[in-house]
């Protein structure tokens, strides 16, 4: 992102003034009196070095009043495809000098085209301790357009929200900075998360070259901040959490609630908007949504993006956002679609990616062994897509045998 930029947006905050003169490179900077003297100051310059880590930096002319969070987000999106810092295919992605590893796969199941896709975006925002990730599960006939359409908006969208909201967050100057540190990094991310699906929702809506009347996708996204992880949840998509316990056993901790229809505030807040809630004869203890007068279109969750025949009857796309303290007691987290999580428990889900010896095949292992119990558990039923990242937090060095194979992959 240009210097500049960061300098409009921190005028959207201060007040202050600033002058760029391209010709002999002058910048100038005349700064409010109460920003330099206040008790909020160390807040101002907190504020900048956590708005300053997430630019690229790059000397350029200032395009006065334009849209500058979006060109910078534009370039950033373009230079982290460059340094293949996007993954959106099974693979795996692990930047030089970083603790993350993320092994991703996807299955096609037996209901026709994929429509499971996944991201994995490193050093994201440019910043070497960010990392996002995100599992997306489509349904309906263009369910698979929609799920790659919102994998492609969603990560950049966020991260010009989250920049936006980082500039425009006024602190109590009387504010113990490193006390509430963690708690007012969780609102700006809920809040940029919030704002982010309300936008990417409407974009979609408007989008002439997808059908989404009729067609949705969940979405299940982890950004990872340090040794914070913000997790942003809309439909039936699951992440779960490996753990050492007390003993020294890896348990699983489910970070997120699977948004079915049958959830007691989810079928009341439907059935308020005059939608209704039950399952067919043939599919007993599947919960769907449907229309008032019509057994259409029969969601088998709450929350999604898309769907816009029953976005009026009590589907909504807000997400649940939450966090989680990484220590050094966590191994993982697995976010996947339902696909596994229809067949697989947990604790199944946590012995198989944690017995893999080879962290660069931990999701596809983990695919194949729900594709396996699909066949035993669900005889005579259509396999559903599945799709699974694991995100391993404390990665050692790669092996000369994962070095090949990422190499492969990337080439």
């Amino acid at each position: 992102m240009e210097f500049h930029v960061i300098m409009n947006i921190l005028c959207r905050f201060t007040g202050q003034l600033w002058i760029y003169t391209e010709g002999n490179k002058a910048i100038t900077f005349v700064f409010r009196e109460w920003v330099l003297n206040s008790r909020g100051n160390e807040a101002f310059f907190l504020m900048f070095n956590e708005l300053a880590k997430s630019f690229p930096m790059r000397r350029g002319r200032n395009p006065g009043n334009g849209d500058d969070g979006g060109q910078a987000v534009e370039t950033t999106v373009k230079d982290a495809k460059k340094n293949d810092m996007i993954l959106k295919s099974s693979g795996f992605v692990k930047a030089e000098g970083s603790y993350n590893l993320a092994s991703v796969f996807s299955k096609r199941g037996r209901k026709g085209v994929n429509q499971d896709c996944a991201i994995v975006w490193e050093e994201f925002g440019c910043q070497p301790d960010m990392l996002f990730c995100g599992v997306f599960d489509g349904h309906g006939p263009w369910g698979h357009f929609v799920a790659k359409k919102v994998r492609e908006s969603m990560p950049s969208s966020l991260l010009r929200n989250w920049q936006d909201t980082l500039a425009g967050v006024s602190l109590d100057p009387d504010m113990d900075l490193e006390s509430n540190k963690k708690h007012q990094r969780f609102h700006i991310w809920k809040h940029s998360y919030l704002k982010t699906c309300a936008a990417v929702d409407h974009e979609l809506e408007q989008c002439r070259k997808i059908d989404s009347f009729h067609s949705g996708t969940t979405a299940l996204t982890i950004v990872r901040q340090g040794d914070i992880i913000y997790v942003a949840n809309i439909g039936d998509s699951r992440a779960v959490l490996a753990t050492n316990s007390d003993d020294g056993t890896l348990v699983p901790v489910q970070l997120t609630i699977d948004f079915k229809a049958n959830l007691p505030l989810e079928a009341e807040r439907i059935i308020q908007c005059k939608g209704r809630v039950f399952c067919l004869d043939d599919e007993p203890g599947v919960h769907r949504v449907w229309l008032p007068n019509k057994e259409s279109p029969g969601l088998a969750m709450s929350r999604a993006f898309g769907d816009y025949c029953i976005k009026d009857y009590g589907l909504i796309s807000v997400p649940e956002v939450t966090q989680r303290h990484i220590t050094n007691k966590d191994q993982f987290v697995m976010l996947a679609t339902d696909g596994v999580w229809d067949v697989v428990s947990n604790e199944q889900a946590v012995q198989v990616v944690s017995s893999t010896q080879d962290k660069a095949n931990a999701a596809k292992r983990l695919v194949e062994f729900s594709a396996r119990a699909w066949k035993k558990k669900r005889k005579g039923i259509a396999m559903d897509d599945i799709s699974a990242i694991c995100l391993f937090f404390h990665s050692c060095s790669l092996s000369q045998h994962e070095v090949n194979l990422v190499t492969t992959l990337k080439s």
